[in-house]
């Protein structure tokens, strides 16, 4: 018998699949926005990307439950039952109870306390925990789930 060699696909260089030109120009990238973040830090610039500050319209204290399944139990301050909310209903506000379940557990605080759900003169809508001191504008997440948020604060 005899061994008939197969022929072998020649594979290209490891220096051959990204050229120098690429990485060079990552590499010019890279450290451009390391000098203007550097810069921007030194010199003291303001930062321009926060939303700017608006009169609080209306706030309200509530405790929020979720489920993993989507399913949310949202009370008021005093206890009362405000909604019960099914999975499909529900999905972003027990999302969010999941989030602040998680940071009060890593900052050690009980996972029972209220949070506020804040309404401002710009039609903003935020959610921010005393406990933790973790915070979120909802409007970064969507008009509709926002909008769950909204809801809350009228009922």
């Amino acid at each position: 018998m005899t061994d008939m060699a197969q022929p072998r696909m020649k594979q290209a260089p490891d220096r051959d699949l990204v050229p120098r030109r690429m990485i060079r120009a990552m590499l010019v990238l890279v450290l451009t926005v390391l000098a203007l973040v550097t810069y921007a830090r030194l010199s003291g610039a303001p930062v321009i990307s926060t939303p700017p500050d608006s009169p609080v319209v209306l706030e309200r204290h509530v405790f929020l439950t979720g489920e993993m399944s989507g399913a949310a139990t949202v009370l008021d301050a005093s206890g009362t039952l405000i909604a019960r909310l099914s999975p499909e209903q529900g999905g972003f506000i027990a999302g969010i109870a999941r989030v602040l379940d998680r940071e009060r557990t890593k900052h050690g605080v009980p996972l029972t306390g209220p949070v506020t759900i804040i309404a401002r003169e710009d039609g903003r809508v935020s959610i921010h925990d005393p406990s933790t001191g973790w915070g979120a504008d909802l409007m970064g997440f969507g008009q509709d789930n926002a909008l769950a948020f909204t809801r809350l604060l009228a009922q």
